[in-house]
């Protein structure tokens, strides 16, 4: 089907009268991966992804939730590393993971919700603890996450425990990953309770807004991805080998949560121009040419 829609696509693309469909939608409509090698294709947040595997639904010690979504596929390597993550967390106290969204079946921007999540390289996993690992397919619709910051976003909240803070670190010590993120209260709290001899994996955690019922796992390129686009370090006392608990991490409580006033006019507005494009206002062009690629292939 998705094959189909695409071929008609490009027939009919050249003529400047008809509206190119969004990538979101045309990517939403792939039920499958494509039968090709893994590949990641892109920018996590403006790609596609070859080759996908699914999650199973259930395991030993995980589960995926919403499986309404269609969103538990993901690159090899993620895969397999959400499996040793999630066995890792009974070593920390939990009975294992409830995972949420990874990527759609080819990757590409989401019908909804995220930005990035578009290469099979992105996963979310709630911050409850499992109650059962046996819950139904309803019942993975019906329950949700706890939050682990307070409504004013300065401090964790009583569900925050050290087992939450034992888990993030054996996910940020695994070589596979490049960051994670979570909420700016999340990190600046594992900043004050982190061993002091051994805090180079707090350089991974990365405070951004809206984690605070999960934590964002993103992998690194996995070797030999040559359409793999590399994320740069966004935080500059890391290229330093800082762990990042220092003043920047402060701003996200402080300039990020009140501003200052400013102290200068404000400057007039620009001559009005064409708004920047994102994951919701994609067209097939505005992804690498391998993507065509992906959503034609079987």
């Amino acid at each position: 089907m998705i094959a189909r829609i695409v071929a008609a696509f490009l027939v009919i693309a050249p003529a400047p009268s008809l509206a190119e469909p969004l990538a979101r939608e045309l990517f939403g409509a792939a039920k499958t991966p494509s039968q090709q090698d893994a590949m990641p294709i892109g920018t996590y947040a403006r790609g596609c992804a070859a080759g996908l595997v699914e999650l199973p639904e259930s395991g030993p010690t995980w589960q995926a939730m919403r499986l309404s979504r269609h969103r538990n596929f993901g690159h090899p390597v993620m895969i397999d590393y959400l499996k040793d993550l999630s066995a890792a967390a009974t070593q920390v106290g939990w009975a294992g993971l409830y995972i949420g969204d990874i990527g759609q079946p080819r990757g590409g921007p989401m019908t909804s919700g995220h930005a990035s999540h578009q290469i099979g390289l992105d996963a979310d996993i709630w911050m409850l603890p499992p109650r059962s690992l046996n819950l139904t397919r309803q019942q993975r619709e019906d329950i949700s996450s706890i939050p682990v910051r307070s409504a004013d976003q300065r401090s964790v909240t009583e569900n925050w425990t050290r087992n939450h803070h034992a888990l993030l670190r054996a996910a940020a010590s695994d070589k596979r990953v490049d960051r994670i993120f979570v909420a700016a209260a999340v990190k600046i709290e594992m900043c004050k309770t982190a061993s002091a001899a051994d805090t180079a994996w707090l350089q991974k955690i990365r405070p951004v807004a809206g984690h605070d019922t999960h934590f964002h796992v993103r992998l690194k390129c996995p070797a030999g991805a040559r359409l793999c686009d590399k994320q740069k370090p966004t935080v500059a006392t890391l290229s330093k080998g800082g762990n990042g608990c220092d003043d920047t991490l402060m701003w996200w409580v402080t300039d990020y949560l009140n501003p200052p006033e400013p102290t200068k006019k404000p400057k007039p507005p620009k001559k009005q121009e064409e708004p920047e494009k994102s994951a919701k206002t994609f067209i097939l062009s505005d992804l690498p040419n391998q993507c065509r690629d992906v959503l034609s292939a079987p």
